[in-house]
């Protein structure tokens, strides 16, 4: 039994026997080294507890029975927030769906809690008007989340009911889905702001930084890259500036900031931990999943919370799927051999026992047997979609080995109409790792792709052109002065949109040279033991470090970007780091927090990279905490390229 990615020569690594490692693994968790002095993360539950309090609060301000619209995109978080039976203590009556239709709400006074959303306002403006036209009078409220925006208030006074509404904004800027992830459940960010150039969710991130500078700060340093991290950090510094300062004692040190197109490539690729398979599979939302019938071996299905609350969850979640199996028939006999020793006791003992260990066992045994449902279902799955021929290509195109190969699996998958997003997917790396198709091979592919999934998705390959996703290789020289003249321009702010446009033109993603320079992609002569993980690597199956992560490893060892001028100038630059100062906390509480590092990923964050930041963790006696605009992965960061997106 191999627990080994095998390489040899300058071959591609192989990825052995994947069905096979997952039936006959019988080794326990990964054997991390771990440095026992990691500091306690700060209590993020006080983020709830203020969300709350303030929408109780807005809720208020329309004293009496009312009717609740909630926005579909909102359910999720609000019920991570405010239950059901809270809402009702404040006087909600009855709660609805945002459906953009007619409403069959009786109550004298409605109250809308949405996005900012032109769409959204223009049926609550056909809601009010129709209610008008019947001659009906009630109250209206629109509450917008996290906050509201001219182009909302001034569709209002177009439609001509701003003076029939009140409008407020609840400053929902951050749901803490575990003990170190907190989101802003904003997924439309990376389209809004990376693709349409549209920078109204930066204000949104700056706030995000000053509500949480503000609770658990001051930061001592801020590191980033990426031109919306810079535009954060300076919509956060003005808030700063702005408000009060008050000596705090610091819970958080260090903060990193990065933007999601400073590294595109992870996200494409297939994730093989735990959580993330989960996520790809099923779907994790708002730190929810829905387990089907398949899973649940009955006929309904169950939403389970996936946090470190769940013991099994835990253990396996930042693990190589690999070993997953043989840790769960390890935790298996460990359950069986707890419920054994019931056999000799005597009454008092039985009763201490149910009492003490029964509940905990029971409970822990229901979610053994949910967590290996769902890895034997997502195995049947990654078998039948012959998984271990995708993990092959993938990484021969991470390590430029027979590209030639790649391309005519490429072309098999789309011409066997597996999955639209996934031959999108496999596309896009080509185009990233290679920095561009060749012209005839552009050309061919984008042919068969939309012979094969439809002539309507044309405006699908401008949207990845235009982000610098799937391109076509210019001739060097032409290209090189392209670069020049768009880099005057990207560097002048008073261009605005204009930049925007431009910059997209000269978009490499220079992969190879940054492998290179940064050690992304290990050497294939060697032998990776994925039960003894060497590095972050671990998480592709040791064929490749996430860029995202070693950009912060670096900086956080050089303390700065110093020595790393030919990797920003790769990346297009916008780099910074910035000391803050610490207000005078004590020198262990300091080093304390200075130990915590937050990392806010501006476009979305994979529960691969996570899981990568985790184990750098360990390794270094840090702790991170990853605040994202949203948790993504290849779907659905493709899914919001297309040309129907909503």
């Amino acid at each position: 039994m191999q627990h080994s990615i095998r390489t040899s020569g300058n071959k591609p690594r192989e990825v052995k026997g994947w069905a096979g490692v997952l039936l006959c693994s019988t080794s326990g968790p990964m054997a991390h080294s771990v440095r026992r002095d990691a500091p306690e993360l700060p209590d993020f539950s006080l983020l709830k507890r203020l969300a709350r309090d303030q929408l109780i609060y807005l809720l208020e301000q329309l004293p009496g029975r009312k009717d609740l619209f909630i926005e579909a995109d909102l359910m999720s978080p609000l019920d991570r927030i405010a239950n059901v039976t809270t809402l009702k203590q404040h006087d909600v009556d009855k709660l609805y769906k945002v459906e953009y239709k007619p409403i069959v709400s009786t109550s004298d006074q409605l109250c809308f809690l949405i996005r900012p959303r032109i769409k959204t306002v223009k049926w609550i403006c056909d809601v009010v008007n129709a209610d008008k036209a019947f001659g009906r009078f009630r109250k209206y409220k629109i509450i917008f989340s996290p906050q509201k925006f001219y182009a909302c208030e001034n569709l209002l006074e177009e439609q001509g009911i701003f003076g029939d509404v009140t409008t407020d904004e609840w400053s929902f800027y951050l749901l803490p889905l575990d003990d170190d992830i907190i989101s802003l459940e904003l997924p439309e960010f990376f389209r809004d702001n990376f693709l349409e150039g549209d920078q109204r969710w930066v204000r949104t991130a700056g706030s995000a930084l000053h509500l949480l500078h503000s609770v658990y700060g001051p930061f001592s340093k801020l590191y980033g890259i990426g031109r919306c991290s810079k535009m954060a950090y300076e919509s956060w510094r003005e808030q700063v500036e702005e408000g009060e300062q008050r000596a705090r004692q610091a819970e958080i040190g260090n903060v990193f900031l990065i933007d999601r197109d400073v590294d595109l490539v992870t996200p494409l690729c297939s994730q093989v931990v735990y959580e993330g398979l989960v996520d790809d599979i099923f779907r994790i939302k708002c730190g929810c999943v829905e387990f089907g019938p398949d899973v649940t071996s009955s006929d309904k299905s169950i939403k389970v919370m996936l946090n470190s609350q769940d013991k099994v969850f835990n253990e396996i979640r930042n693990e190589h799927f690999s070993q997953v199996f043989g840790f769960l028939s390890q935790k298996a006999r460990n359950l069986q051999t707890a419920y054994d020793k019931r056999s000799g006791m005597d009454i008092k003992q039985m009763k201490t026992f149910v009492s003490e260990e029964l509940k905990g066992l029971k409970q822990e045994h229901r979610l053994l047997s949910l967590h290996i449902g769902a890895s034997e279902s997502m195995m049947k799955r990654k078998t039948k979609q012959d998984f271990q021929e995708l993990l092959k290509t993938e990484h021969s195109l991470l390590e430029g080995f027979e590209i030639r190969e790649c391309i005519s699996y490429i072309e098999e998958h789309i011409n066997r109409q597996v999955s639209m997003v996934e031959s999108m997917r496999l596309l896009c790396l080509l185009s990233l790792t290679e920095n561009g198709l060749l012209p005839k091979d552009y050309r061919s592919l984008k042919a068969q792709f939309l012979q094969s999934y439809g002539i309507d998705h044309l405006l699908t390959f401008s949207n990845l052109k235009q982000l610098g996703l799937l391109v076509e290789q210019q001739p060097g020289e032409t290209l090189t002065v392209m670069e020049s003249r768009v880099g005057k321009l990207v560097n002048d702010k008073t261009a605005g949109k204009l930049t925007d446009a431009f910059s997209s033109l000269a978009k490499k993603s220079n992969f190879r040279a940054l492998g290179r320079r940064l050690n992304l992609v290990p050497k294939s002569d060697e032998e990776y033991d994925l039960r003894v993980p060497r590095d972050m690597a671990y998480i592709f199956s040791g064929a490749y470090i996430p860029l995202s992560c070693k950009l912060i490893e670096q900086v956080l060892e050089r303390d700065g970007w110093t020595g790393l001028e030919e990797v920003t100038r790769m990346l297009n630059g916008h780099e910074f780091a910035v000391t803050a100062g610490s207000n005078g906390s004590d020198a262990r509480v300091k080093t304390d927090s200075q130990r915590i590092i937050l990392v806010m990923f501006l476009g979305g964050c994979t529960f691969s990279e996570i899981s990568a930041l985790r184990f750098l963790g360990r390794e270094k006696g840090l702790k991170f905490i990853v605040v994202t605009t949203a948790i993504t992965n290849s779907a659905r960061l493709l899914e919001s390229m297309l040309d129907n997106h909503a």
